[in-house]
């Protein structure tokens, strides 16, 4: 029996208000350009398209013609971006990674691609020390997505990591638990500084 391999498209969600950090995560400067373009090229890079994830009222703000796929607001937290996404191409599959990943680099995208399962509902990093896998660095495949409609029909939390955690999901760990960090407050983001090696 042949099992058609579904193409993967990457998707850098940057729709959120970021609330805790004070300003846009996606426009924090890493890595010598806003970190949401620095994520979408390592994605185009690695993927067969890339596309940011954003909200109306962000689309004037790129300074170039990013690939993007608009908020569509049925759903709470990052599953509204993703599930954007995967009703815009509902056949691919999703490399997702959150704009607040400032350590990501491209040997942890190949990695993921390269460990990828596509009987599973996804393929996501976890990190060594929570074993939970972090739906915002992973590779969402279509039934997955699928079935993540249906949880968010009935589910109390629209949390992606509860859905995961109650899937069948392939988990892969980083060697160094650090290329995951979420950079979310203005300490958080000094501490992701003093890794960055330029």
């Amino acid at each position: 029996m042949n099992i058609t391999v579904p193409k993967i498209y990457g998707l850098v969600l940057s729709g959120g208000k970021s609330t805790r950090m004070g300003n846009d995560k996606g426009l924090i400067d890493y890595h010598g350009i806003p970190q949401r373009e620095y994520l979408y090229n390592l994605l185009k890079a690695s993927c067969d398209d890339a596309f940011l994830s954003v909200r109306e009222e962000q689309k004037n703000e790129l300074r170039v013609n990013y690939n993007c796929i608009l908020d569509e607001n049925k759903y709470r937290g990052p599953l509204n971006g993703i599930l954007s996404a995967h009703h815009k191409y509902p056949n691919v599959s999703w490399l997702i990674l959150a704009c607040d990943l400032p350590l990501v680099d491209k040997e942890t995208i190949e990695t993921l691609i390269s460990k990828r399962d596509i009987t599973k509902v996804a393929t996501a990093y976890a990190t060594n020390k929570s074993k939970l896998p972090e739906p915002l660095i992973a590779i969402w495949e279509p039934n997955g997505l699928i079935k993540s409609v249906d949880y968010m029909r009935t589910a109390k939390s629209s949390c992606p990591r509860k859905f995961l955690i109650n899937s069948d999901v392939k988990l892969i760990y980083p060697k160094q638990d650090d290329v995951l960090y979420n950079a979310n407050s203005l300490a958080d983001l000094e501490y992701a500084k003093t890794k960055i090696v330029q």
